[in-house]
């Protein structure tokens, strides 16, 4: 098992962990499968009230998909397969709240799941960026989630900027991106903290506002998502291009923080 799941029944918290550390909790196809398995099985466990979100080790919280798995796609030109379009609570129809744990590094695909946290709890050290448009990718999911959670202009420059800077966690904080930073070592429990408090109350009434805050933003979200598909078609270098300049600039040594 790639993905670590711990139930805490007398607080009725269950903390799921990415557990990849030496792959810097990327998601491959297994780890991608056991997210959609765990939401969906909460959603009938009637102990867990609340979930806490996090990555193994302090390195990484997530760097989205492993770049050695491969995905089959349909001949069509209509028709994409995205493994990540499933690894989240809502896009499995799950409304009790997740609070996310940030733990160094948050990327790429890291904001499929980052997109639907209730809110996130960050380490002092962690950062947040995107390398797509550097190795000659549209960042369209990502973007669209994050456009949910931060102004504008600081989603189109995280966006745009590629791997030539990182967010760091406090800036992450003074634009809302981020509710409440913790010391490393402390990260695990602030958000705990959090999530017990959620759990005491009558589940219905946190369940029915969860659902109704995301209601807010869920038609524009879906529509802004159903561009993507096309927007990535169009835009993306050829995979052997892409294999190029990844082979020629190795992410996380050219950055900035801001």
């Amino acid at each position: 098992m790639t993905l670590r799941v711990e139930r805490d029944e007398k607080s009725g918290v269950a903390v799921v962990t990415l557990d990849r550390e030496r792959r810097h909790n990327a998601i491959d196809l297994a780890v991608a499968g056991e997210l959609g398995a765990v939401w969906r099985e909460f959603r009938y466990d009637d102990s867990v009230r609340a979930v806490v979100l996090t990555g193994a080790g302090t390195a990484a919280f997530c760097t989205g998909v492993d770049r050695g798995v491969e995905v089959a796609q349909p001949a069509s030109p209509y028709s994409v397969d995205d493994p990540l379009l499933t690894i989240g609570p809502k896009a499995n129809d799950l409304w009790k709240p997740m609070i996310a744990a940030v733990n160094g590094m948050a990327c790429g695909g890291a904001f499929y799941l980052l997109g639907e946290a209730e809110f996130i709890v960050a380490s002092s050290s962690a950062t947040f960026f995107d390398p797509h448009t550097t190795y000659g990718m549209v960042s369209a999911y990502e973007a669209v989630y994050m456009a949910q959670r931060m102004p504008f202009g600081e989603v189109a420059r995280m966006s745009l900027m590629g791997t030539a800077e990182r967010l760091s966690a406090r800036r992450a904080h003074e634009i809302g991106l981020v509710s409440e930073l913790a010391e490393p070592g402390e990260l695990l429990e602030a958000a705990l903290r959090s999530a017990r408090t959620l759990a005491e109350f009558p589940t219905e009434a946190v369940q029915g506002t969860v659902r109704a805050l995301w209601s807010a933003k869920q038609a524009a979200l879906q529509q802004a998502l159903s561009q993507a598909p096309a927007l990535i078609a169009l835009g993306n270098l050829a995979p052997e291009r892409q294999a190029e300049l990844f082979g020629s600039r190795r992410p996380g040594t050219e950055f900035r923080l801001r």
